[in-house]
């Protein structure tokens, strides 16, 4: 195979290990979480959150990431994760957990064009070549459409992860904003045919375009 001209960090986490969490699991985790959305600091109320869902774990960089959502009352979605170390060989348990959340208005049935209900955020940074940097981004979600088992991130049309669904739901972990290239997520069958793609700048292309029709 000849040299790549996109050297970029690409399968760098590992795949999926646990169930989606439950019982004594879930109740720790839920509560790093809650404590997260309650640090959110908002000018309006975006209400009391409803039941959590849990999406596969991935690790990287000796972290754990499990990413989570929860509607709340007043419709909104707080979305985030809580992340942290693995257990050592010395048998003690997971430590130092981290919560991370946030809350958005822009929910899916609110947007029938969508075929996929992505959220993401940045955790790390990777330095490629002449100092140009990735964001090392978690991305988490469902399809809105039935068809698909597996859902992959590309970068310039080179696969820089892949995760197959769990319960309908997927977790990422890819390099993004890399040499003016941006991630896309795609939904594939069992068959290898491509059922849906999605942009996490979706929102800022339109603006682009709006801005430019009004302009001319």
């Amino acid at each position: 195979m000849p040299p790549t001209d996109r050297f970029v960090i690409s399968f760098a986490a590992e795949p999926p290990q646990e169930p989606l969490p439950q019982g004594r699991w879930a109740d720790t985790l839920r509560e790093h979480f809650l404590a997260a959305c309650n640090d959110i600091e908002a000018e309006e109320d975006f209400g009391v959150p409803g039941e959590i869902r849990w999406f596969p774990d991935r690790s990287y960089a000796g972290r754990t990431y499990v990413p989570a959502a929860a509607r709340t009352d007043l419709g909104y979605e707080l979305f985030g994760f809580v992340s942290f170390k693995e257990s050592g060989t010395n048998g003690g348990g997971p430590s130092e957990f981290e919560g991370h959340a946030d809350f958005t208005g822009d929910v899916a049935e609110n947007n029938p064009d969508w075929k996929l209900d992505l959220n993401s955020w940045t955790i790390s940074s990777w330095k490629g070549e002449g100092g140009q940097r990735a964001e090392i981004s978690l991305i988490w979600g469902v399809p809105l459409i039935s068809r698909g088992s597996i859902v992959t991130a590309e970068l310039a049309n080179l696969a820089v992860d892949q995760c197959n669904l769990v319960s309908n739901r997927f977790t990422l972990v890819a390099p993004d904003s890399y040499r003016g290239d941006y991630l896309e997520v795609k939904l594939w069958d069992n068959s290898g045919r491509e059922q849906a793609v999605e942009s996490l700048y979706a929102e800022d292309e339109e603006d682009s375009e709006d801005e430019e029709d009004s302009e001319s």
